[in-house]
């Protein structure tokens, strides 16, 4: 499938970035291919996650990297060209179909090209409760973040999803839209996705899995909120892994590869067809 060309998407398209956070690219994987993600597995190339390297092990270093420009790496020798690139003399992975901004952050150079920006957070750095939780939303015109949308709620994904449809349908027909929703189901504690699991059994592996069942059960309806006013170019990807005892290794923000490889996928979403006169 040959890259798009961002130069004819930006302007045209409304724009969708979703970060499972602390998605792990081999658990992605294996419920694709086992049919576990059917939401997610009809709009990956392939029916198949991208294994990629993330650009930081841990959420914000991840996405200050993310909203410069840089997103999860494909895990094969390069260059790769990237998407979307600030503009500075001598970048090797700069190509002709890359959007390129005049502006420090991805963010800010699609609000200048009169887009507007939307940040719907999860984990805790987005939480606006102190000036570090204020730094990646305070690049969004508009944020949001609650703690039922938090690593704490069991239903933090549909909630999420429930007010990107709200943000969406207050929004005049004519704006374009860059949309970011960080995903705070997958990160620890996971255990509550898992039947049977409690506390004292805490997260695992199988949990993270089944957390990934439980974003694909609701993903659909962001996909079909994001898609409602036009053509949609989505990118849904992992910002880091996480282990779970992998070689005696626990959490994130340390360098093993269940933390640096990551799932991405990019795609369009098409808006459902409206009703004709005859089949109302």
């Amino acid at each position: 499938m040959p890259e798009p060309d961002m130069n004819e998407v930006v302007g045209s398209h409304d724009l969708l970035l979703v970060t499972l956070d602390t998605l792990r690219h081999d658990v992605a994987a294996e419920l694709a291919a086992a049919g576990r993600i059917p939401h997610l597995a009809r709009h990956l190339p392939g029916g198949r996650w991208e294994e990629r390297h993330a650009p930081g092990s841990f959420t914000y270093a991840s996405h200050q990297a993310i909203f410069a420009g840089f997103l999860p790496t494909p895990a094969a020798p390069g260059p790769h060209p990237r998407l979307f690139a600030a503009s500075f003399a001598g970048s090797e992975t700069t190509a002709g179909g890359t959007y390129v901004y005049d502006s420090p952050d991805l963010v800010s150079g699609l609000a200048k090209d009169g887009y507007h920006t939307v940040c719907i957070g999860g984990v805790g750095f987005f939480n606006k409760q102190g000036p570090l939780g204020s730094v990646l939303p305070g690049l969004f015109h508009e944020s949001h973040w609650a703690p039922e949308f938090g690593v704490t709620s069991p239903e933090s994904f549909e909630n999420q999803v429930a007010h990107a449809e709200r943000v969406v349908r207050g929004l005049p027909p004519e704006q374009r839209l860059f949309l970011f929703v960080n995903v705070s189901a997958l990160h620890q504690p996971n255990w509550f996705h898992l039947p049977g699991a409690t506390r004292e059994t805490g997260d695992s592996r199988e949990a993270h899995a089944a957390a990934l069942e439980y974003v694909d059960r609701h993903i659909g309806r962001l996909f079909a909120a994001a898609s409602s006013r036009r053509r949609c170019f989505a990118i849904v990807c992992s910002d880091h892994g996480t282990a779970y005892g992998d070689d005696g290794y626990t959490g994130h923000r340390l360098g093993h590869e269940s933390v640096w490889t990551v799932p991405y996928a990019h795609f369009f979403l098409d808006p459902a067809p409206r009703p004709t006169e005859a089949g109302r």
